[in-house]
C-alpha cells in the first residue's frame, strides 16, 4: 500500500496471531521510523525499549491494566522522553548543562510521539498490525521502575505490535471541517458543536453499549450520552484526571524535570 491508503484503513488491532515478528523485519521497521521521524535539533530526545520475553510482556500487561492483548502481541514497544543521553553527551563535550526542565520534557516527549507514529505506518505498511496504550501515563510511575528507566527518561506512550487476528472496521474521526481551522481559530456555535459530534455521539454510544459489562455500569450510573459516559467513572473521570495529573507531575519532579525551587530567568 502507498502511504495515504496505509493511513486511510489505519486501525487499532487488539487480537494478534501468536506468530513472531522476524528480527530483519523489526530491523527494518525501526530503521525506517527513526530514519523517517523529525527531530527537535535532530537530537533526537528518546528512546524505544522493546520488550518481548513472554514474563516481562506478563508484568508490564498487569500495569497496562491487564489488557491482554499484550500478551497475546509478541512485542510492546515503550517509547520514553530522553535527555539523559544527550545531557551524558554534554558533560563530556564540556557544554553548558540544559534539558533537565520542562522545555526538555516535552521536546522529549514531542519526539517519541513522532517516532512512534512513524513506527506504526511502517509496521501496517508491512501487514502488522498496532494498538496505542495510554495506559502507559495512567501508569507511568511503576513502569518506569520497571524498565529501569534513569532520570531524565520518562515513559511517554507504549505500542503493541504483531499480527492482525482481527479486522475491524475503519473509526470515523470527528469532520475534516470540525479539525482544521484556516488562518485563526473558529470558535464552535452550538448549532456547529452539535453537528461536529452528532455522528460520533451514534457510533460510540453504539459500540460502548455493545459490551454487556460496561452497557450494565452505564444502566446503574443513569449515563444517558456519551459525553456522560466519557467524563464517568467508567471512562475519564475528574478523579482519575487529578490523581494520574498528580502522579504524572511527581514523577517529572523525582526525573528531574521539574525542579522544586523556583525557575531561574538567568541565561
Amino acid at each position: 500500500m502507498d502511504v495515504s491508503e496505509t493511513l486511510s484503513t489505519h486501525r487499532s488491532i487488539r487480537k494478534f496471531k501468536a506468530k513472531p515478528i522476524g528480527r530483519d523485519l523489526m530491523g527494518q521497521i525501526l530503521k525506517s521510523a527513526i530514519d523517517g521521524s523529525s527531530s527537535s535539533g535532530n537530537l533526537n530526545s528518546y528512546s524505544i525499549i522493546l520488550t518481548q520475553d513472554p514474563e516481562r510482556k506478563s508484568t508490564l500487561c498487569r500495569m497496562h491494566s491487564d489488557q491482554n492483548m499484550i500478551e497475546e502481541a509478541p512485542l510492546l514497544i515503550t517509547f520514553c522522553s530522553d535527555q539523559h543521553r544527550t545531557r551524558l553527551w554534554l558533560k563530556e563535550r564540556g557544554a553548558a548543562d540544559s534539558f533537565d526542565d520542562l522545555l526538555g520534557f516535552l521536546v522529549g516527549a514531542f519526539d517519541a510521539v513522532i517516532v512512534a507514529q512513524s513506527l506504526t505506518l511502517a509496521a501496517e505498511s508491512k501487514g502488522l498490525g498496532v494498538c496505542y496504550l495510554g495506559t502507559t501515563l495512567s501508569n507511568a510511575t511503576e513502569i518506569a521502575s520497571f524498565l529501569e528507566l534513569p532520570d531524565h527518561v520518562y515513559p511517554v506512550t507504549s505500542l503493541v505490535v504483531g499480527y492482525p487476528d482481527e479486522s475491524p472496521q475503519v473509526r470515523n474521526r470527528l469532520p475534516f471541517t470540525s479539525l482544521v481551522h484556516h488562518e485563526t481559530y473558529r470558535e464552535f456555535d452550538r448549532e456547529r458543536l452539535l453537528e461536529t459530534y452528532r455522528q460520533k455521539e451514534i457510533s460510540g454510544w453504539d459500540r460502548y453499549r455493545s459490551y454487556p459489562e460496561i452497557y450494565n455500569k452505564i444502566k446503574d450510573l443513569g449515563i444517558d450520552n456519551l459525553a456522560q459516559f466519557y467524563t464517568s467513572s467508567i471512562k475519564y473521570s475528574k478523579t482519575y484526571h487529578n490523581q494520574t495529573s498528580l502522579m504524572l507531575m511527581q514523577l517529572l519532579r523525582d526525573k528531574g524535570f521539574i525542579a522544586e525551587t523556583e525557575i531561574s530567568t538567568e541565561n
